[in-house]
């Protein structure tokens, strides 16, 4: 008499001394996907800065003070004014030369925006473009002349001395403080902060001795 057992034909059968089958986890196939796709990606590097605090690039340089961004463009010798063509906006530049056979040098997006009035271009020597943005926000290094452009370490810029002449009065007069609180602390003397809160109680001890003065002489 023959006995009959469920067996289930579906799934094969692992014999003795066979390694189980291979089993694949949808997780640990996306990891093993996102790793490679992350090695696959470039991750952006900054740049060294040149000595003007820009870059050298292949059709044009920048450089760049915290009021200031200068661009020079090598152009054909015995190129004439009316060729040149640039345009200067709030928040972009155009430039290149005239001509259907004439691509844009520069055409994007600026890192940062600009005065437009206080911007100029000038032709040198019939063979340089010279391009001078002055900056609306003097207080930050650009990383790159246009977005999505190459762009600077700005930690190793080496910014020039400024004088406190050339600082609105706002930035100079909170130089001037740092500079007095320095000298104060290398003679062991209060800060500026210090010496306003010793004000401060001094005439809170004045006023408290004043009010004690006059209910002491009410009858």
């Amino acid at each position: 008499m023959a006995i009959l057992t469920d067996v289930d034909e579906t799934k094969p059968q692992q014999t003795q001394g066979s390694p189980p089958p291979p089993t694949n986890h949808p997780q640990e196939k996306n990891n093993e996907a996102a790793a490679g796709k992350e090695d696959k990606e470039e991750k952006p590097t900054s740049l060294l800065p040149n000595a003007g605090n820009g870059l050298d690039l292949e059709k044009y340089s920048w450089g760049q003070s915290l009021q200031e961004v200068t661009i020079t463009v090598p152009v054909p010798p015995g190129t004439k004014s009316r060729q040149v063509s640039c345009e200067i906006k709030k928040n972009s530049l155009k430039l290149g030369l005239k001509g259907a056979d004439q691509a844009m040098i520069i055409d994007g997006e600026l890192f940062g925006p600009v005065k437009v009035g206080e911007s100029f271009w000038q032709l040198e020597d019939q063979k340089i473009v010279s391009v001078l943005l002055t900056k609306s926000d003097e207080r930050n290094w650009w990383k790159s002349l246009v977005k999505g452009g190459p762009e600077i370490d700005t930690q190793k810029v080496e910014p020039e001395p400024s004088k406190l002449s050339d600082l609105d009065p706002e930035m100079r007069s909170t130089v001037e403080k740092m500079m007095f609180d320095q000298r104060q602390k290398q003679m062991g003397l209060p800060t500026s902060d210090q010496i306003q809160q010793q004000d401060l109680l001094k005439k809170f001890d004045l006023s408290k001795m004043k009010m004690v003065d006059k209910f002491s002489n009410l009858p």
